[in-house]
């Protein structure tokens, strides 16, 4: 079963993971940790309490509160939890008018001073999309810690919302890939666009993803972590829990207020040539498979709190209400079309959906088993055309 566990490395992680952090110094950190805004009646504003508090991710730069339609948040005071000894500016606290999305700006100051983070904080609906094309991609950048210049690390995807903003809906391990290949071009990330021409239907959908199962070289070895496979997955990645348990960093699943009916789409599929166990070692008369699937899951427990799926449990939460899995795929040498339904273990509540109560998130990986670091290096999943199509 995947679990998209990918490959992290936890001894470099201190030294990469953010992008305002400078070697040898100490308190050099200006990240923003949490982001939160304290009311006398958060139900007016917010679908869920829980979506009072935001967990900032470190490689992202874009905090977004999400809320119910329609509700006033022209005086809206966010606070923040910052990196020790860190300041912000304008500070924590300070009213301002975020009505119609508007984007607040702040800059994080470490405490010594010599670096800087920008941050942009907004209040807006959420609405995530049903139709996944994958022409919307840029790259992500980091300050390198040698020279402070920004370069480009990796891909990122996303979406846009009926207004035309940015949705990062879709997330992957190619944050966790670049702590063994720090100073490699994106392109030879496992996850990454392509524009070829040779897409489904001989490329009339323009760009695809392609996934790829990749040789994590000599750090993996050292910390017995060979390979990383390729994938992607309406989430979010988070590269912290990398130093206790590497299954954390993938939160599978964003806030969805429809009853999926299936799944559909385009993929094609080529294993590598010797599939592998964690320790390298070759596996004797099987073969790689990638994998797709899609599962919806009520986001919060019996007492309010927030629940995400992770690497641990995304097909055996107790909590997951519906599931659609295509299952191993095996070698597919030309686009195949795909439909797979959605099976479901439980009702949905109808009150419960209205009001962002479910979250759900559609996983696809190049080996199936690359939660336990066991795949071919190679094994090549390309997708496209993905669709929730929904009741």
């Amino acid at each position: 079963m995947i679990k998209s566990r990918l490959f992290l490395l936890p001894l470099a992680a201190c030294a990469v993971l953010t992008s305002c952090f400078k070697d040898e110094e100490p308190n050099a950190e200006c990240d923003i940790q949490k982001a939160f805004v304290h009311m006398d009646k958060p139900e007016d504003v917010f679908a869920q309490k829980s979506d009072t508090l935001v967990d900032v991710r470190s490689n992202v730069s874009d905090v977004v509160f999400y809320i119910k339609p329609g509700v006033d948040v022209s005086k809206m005071a966010p606070q923040f939890e910052l990196t020790p000894g860190a300041t912000i500016y304008p500070e924590s606290g300070t009213e301002f008018d975020f009505s119609d999305e508007k984007k607040v700006q702040y800059t994080v100051t470490s405490e010594d001073k010599s670096w800087k983070r920008t941050y942009n904080v907004s209040f807006e609906i959420s609405e995530l999309p049903t139709k996944y094309d994958f022409e919307n991609v840029e790259l992500y950048y980091e300050t390198d810690p040698k020279d402070k210049v920004l370069k480009p690390k990796y891909y990122i995807w996303y979406d846009l919302s009926p207004n035309g903003k940015k949705i990062y809906d879709w997330a992957s391990g190619n944050a966790g890939f670049k702590l063994s290949n720090y100073d490699g071009k994106p392109e030879i990330y496992p996850t990454v666009p392509m524009n070829d021409g040779n897409g489904p239907e001989g490329g009339k959908y323009g760009k695809y993803v392609k996934l790829t199962t990749s040789d994590t070289g000599a750090w993996g070895v050292i910390v017995n972590r060979r390979l990383a496979a390729g994938n992607l997955f309406i989430g979010v990645f988070d590269p912290l829990p990398a130093l206790t348990n590497t299954l954390l960093c993938t939160r599978f699943g964003l806030p969805f207020s429809k009853k999926p009916l299936r799944l559909t789409g385009y993929y094609k599929y080529k294993p590598g040539e010797k599939l592998q166990d964690k320790n390298g070692k070759p596996i004797e008369g099987k073969i790689d498979r990638g994998t797709i699937y899609a599962v919806m899951y009520r986001n919060h427990d019996a007492n309010g709190n927030a629940i995400v799926l992770n690497g641990n449990d995304v097909k055996t939460n107790p909590n997951i209400v519906a599931l659609a899995d295509i299952g191993e795929i095996s070698e597919t040498p030309e686009w195949k079309t795909f439909s797979i339904n959605f099976v479901y273990s439980a009702d949905l509540d109808k009150a419960l959906l209205e009001s962002n109560g479910y979250s759900i998130s559609v996983v696809c990986s190049s080996s199936v088993e690359g939660d336990k670091f066991e795949g071919a290096v190679g094994s090549t999943l390309c997708v496209d055309e993905l669709e929730l199509v929904f009741e």
